[in-house]
């Protein structure tokens, strides 16, 4: 597998974990290490602590469109940058039942750095969502 479609793998398995665990603020899943690390891994793990704290849950999942930005180097690629326009408008909130907020969702512009490990898996090392209606 190319170095594009596994780092793409990595991202669509991150979000995917990260719908998983966020059903029940899972924030200690170890299946969201197996596709992110670093400040990827961190933010991700706080969002859901916090979430844990304040009772709240996440029902659904977001859809997502990655698309290779750039590999580094080329010959060898050890970096792989995503864009995405990701649409979490059927992700939402929840607290005892309820939809938290009655914001609805939607696209907006997602980039990923996803770097090949020592063990030669990749994994998301950062990420930035944009505000709704950024795509």
């Amino acid at each position: 597998m190319r170095a594009g479609e596994q780092a793409t793998a990595a991202y669509t398995g991150m979000w995917r974990q990260m719908a998983k665990a966020g059903e029940t603020s899972d924030w200690q899943s170890p299946e969201l290490a197996k596709y992110a690390t670093g400040d990827a891994l961190g933010v991700i793990n706080r969002s859901l602590y916090t979430d844990h704290l304040n009772g709240v849950v996440t029902k659904g999942e977001p859809k997502t469109n990655p698309q290779v930005s750039s590999v580094d180097p080329p010959d060898a690629p050890a970096t792989v940058m995503i864009s995405d326009c990701g649409d979490d408008s059927a992700w939402l909130k929840y607290k005892d039942g309820q939809l938290l907020n009655d914001t609805p969702g939607g696209r907006r512009s997602i980039t990923a750095e996803v770097k090949k490990q020592q063990d030669g898996t990749w994994r998301v090392t950062r990420f930035a969502v944009e505000a709704v209606g950024t795509c």
